[in-house]
């Protein structure tokens, strides 16, 4: 008698959970970034620039939110704290290095962030001064962004 119940109860166990499971209908492919060309971009505006190339994964707002951050192995670093983790002073050579891809981080260089610097390099057709000039507009406009 006790070994039908324990069966009964097994059974009702495993009609739930089938049941359960079946309510999730089926399994979706996680979501991927699609890797588009570069496109010409204003060097002389920081924010356009941002909302460009920068808005996709780290959000209008920079806080990391952007529409394709659900899709990288990291999530995009809220940029809007950079001065705030930097004791309150804006990191800003620290910045221009990172985006110039000088500086060692695990986000950026991996599939997942670009580096800049030679992207800002090809549509520049390798004038120095506009990459220069791109990478220092990004980095002024990032500091308008930091949080008071």
């Amino acid at each position: 008698m006790r070994v039908m119940k324990f069966i009964c109860l097994f059974s009702i166990l495993l009609l739930i959970s089938a049941l359960a499971v079946a309510q999730q209908g089926p399994a979706q492919p996680p979501p991927t970034v699609k890797h588009v060309p570069i496109t010409n971009v204003s060097a002389s505006s920081g924010k356009e620039m941002f909302n460009n190339y920068c808005a996709v994964c780290h959000g209008a707002d920079a806080k990391g939110n952007g529409p394709a951050a659900s899709a990288l192995k990291s999530a995009p670093s809220d940029l809007t704290t950079l001065a705030q983790k930097n004791g309150g002073k804006y990191p800003s050579s620290h910045v221009a290095s990172v985006l110039r891809g000088q500086a060692n981080l695990p986000s950026h260089g991996s599939a997942d962030m670009p580096m800049w610097g030679p992207l800002f390099s090809s549509i520049s057709q390798g004038h120095q001064d506009q990459v220069q000039q791109r990478t220092s507009n990004l980095v002024n406009y990032l500091e308008t962004l930091q949080a008071k």
